[in-house]
């Protein structure tokens, strides 16, 4: 199968390897891939802001940039909610119709791809520790994301995952929430991370990397050892 992947901005300029690791795994399963490196944002974090037009203005790059009938895998489940529930409100019965209906069809999040359409949970993935998953508010809310992760770090070998209390509470990122609203961001990633410690966890693992990095800079202003890892990172450990 030849897929189309989309690095979303976070990744792309922070966790490089993250996308790395998405396309060896990719390719691992027998997907060729296929990068297109005009590709820039999805549009999401003017939309979030207000900036409607300019949104409209990213979007509509992005959906020139990916107009086939391949699937787009993005290891974002924030992006990938963005295109499939709010392009509409751009470009529904504009010029941009068809095109923008034909993206949503083919954006799926990376997890979801790889358990639900190519029904792969095991990638020969070997990491000892204890761990929990962390479930973002795109994932769960926007792309009915709970299971497909946790299929696949079932199989990670030596891998004792462990289900923190509050795991569908958000992490207090939100985008520009995390900026605007400081104190309650951080208060909400508190209450997160003692969660996870509630369970003993050392590692806390989830599809989105804005999660994961605001998480992870809370425990290095508190000094707290707990590691963070996207799914895809986590997925090549012992390859």
């Amino acid at each position: 199968m030849i897929v189309d992947i989309f690095v979303p901005c976070f990744i792309d300029q922070i966790y490089p390897n993250t996308a790395r690791n998405m396309i060896r795994i990719l390719e691992k399963v027998g997907c060729s891939v296929n990068y297109n490196p005009a590709q820039t944002c999805c549009g999401q974090p003017a939309f979030n802001a207000g900036f409607r037009k300019e949104a409209r203005e990213v979007a509509e790059k992005f959906i020139l940039d990916f107009l086939s009938d391949r699937p787009i895998i993005c290891p974002s489940a924030s992006c990938t909610g963005m295109i499939k529930n709010y392009y509409s409100q751009m470009f529904h019965n504009t010029s941009l119709h068809n095109e923008y209906k034909q993206v949503q069809k083919n954006i799926i999040e990376f997890s979801d791809f790889l358990v639900n359409v190519l029904k792969v949970t095991d990638l020969g993935a070997e990491l000892r520790g204890t761990a929990t998953y962390h479930d973002s508010c795109s994932a769960l809310r926007e792309c009915n994301i709970k299971d497909s992760p946790r299929a696949l770090l079932k199989k990670v070998k030596g891998l004792e995952m462990r289900e923190m209390e509050d795991t569908e509470t958000c992490c207090g990122f939100g985008g520009t929430f995390a900026v605007k609203y400081e104190a309650i961001a951080v208060a909400m990633t508190d209450q997160k991370v003692a969660r996870a410690e509630d369970v003993g966890a050392k590692i806390v693992v989830s599809t989105d990397i804005s999660c994961l990095m605001h998480m992870e800079s809370y425990c290095k202003t508190q000094n707290k050892n707990i590691r963070f890892m996207h799914l895809a990172d986590v997925l090549v450990q012992g390859w």
